[in-house]
């Protein structure tokens, strides 16, 4: 086995507290293409023209017919791959208590995980802009574009859009939780984003050991992360929670 992969788990076990900070590379594997980077969505459609709140308060419907439709169909189709039941699994064994993520598809939740903080809000919920009222998304008849609230109001994805501000409630609790945890896991993010991205250095500070998974080498790499995986997501975590499950065995012996 791996030998970075038997330190990880060997640090995790020995953890009181490790939290996850995900992005979209855990989610990649399930066919949600990336925001970012080679391949992703915004090389393709132009952010600020069409995922900035001016954009949809301007235009919701073209919103909608550019970027909202293709991204409903992306995530419907969507299931949850090795990384998030491995995160699942973590949590079912006592070594995980918390997931920060970045990512708006709900996978988390779907694999099972518990408590999820949704940085940038779920397109598994829309919500009203006049009334706030939330509503399924399956509920809703895109036939007509902008959907519409019983109330009348134009319906959007709960999800943060450029222009927007975080929840502070999440802000302040995903800080609270990585300055007192004493293991953090990155996966399938390059923490380059604010304010996600201080999350780590925030972690490191508090004297959390850092382990990161991704397949390439990012800014963590060499600066922040103590820990580092190379592979996909699904891959890693796989071999990870295979690595923590045999230390519990040996444990029983």
């Amino acid at each position: 086995m791996n030998p970075y992969v038997q330190l990880a788990a060997k640090t995790l076990a020995a953890a009181h507290q490790t939290i996850a900070l995900t992005g979209a590379g855990i989610s990649v594997e399930s066919g949600i293409p990336p925001f970012r980077g080679k391949g992703g969505l915004w090389e393709k459609i132009d952010p600020m023209k069409y995922a900035h709140i001016s954009a949809y308060e301007r235009d919701p419907a073209e919103v909608w017919r550019v970027l909202f439709i293709g991204l409903r169909t992306d995530l419907e189709r969507a299931r949850p791959n090795e990384g998030h039941r491995g995160l699942f699994r973590l949590e079912q064994m006592g070594v995980l208590s918390t997931i920060i993520t970045q990512n708006i598809d709900g996978l988390h939740q779907v694999a099972g995980s518990g408590d999820v903080i949704e940085f940038h809000g779920s397109f598994a919920r829309l919500r009203c802009m006049a009334c706030g009222a939330g509503i399924e998304p399956g509920r809703v008849d895109l036939d007509a574009l902008p959907p519409q609230c019983r109330c009348g109001g134009v319906l959007r994805p709960d999800v943060v859009m450029f222009g927007e501000a975080i929840s502070p409630d999440h802000l302040q609790r995903a800080q609270m939780l990585a300055s007192a945890c004493d293991a953090m896991l990155v996966v399938g993010t390059s923490a380059t984003v604010e304010p996600a991205a201080y999350l780590p250095v925030i972690a490191k500070r508090g004297g959390a050991t850092i382990v990161e998974i991704n397949p390439d080498r990012t800014p963590l790499s060499d600066s922040i992360s103590d820990i580092t995986l190379f592979g996909p997501a699904g891959e890693m975590m796989g071999q990870l929670v295979a690595a923590l499950e045999q230390l519990r065995r040996r444990e029983k012996l």
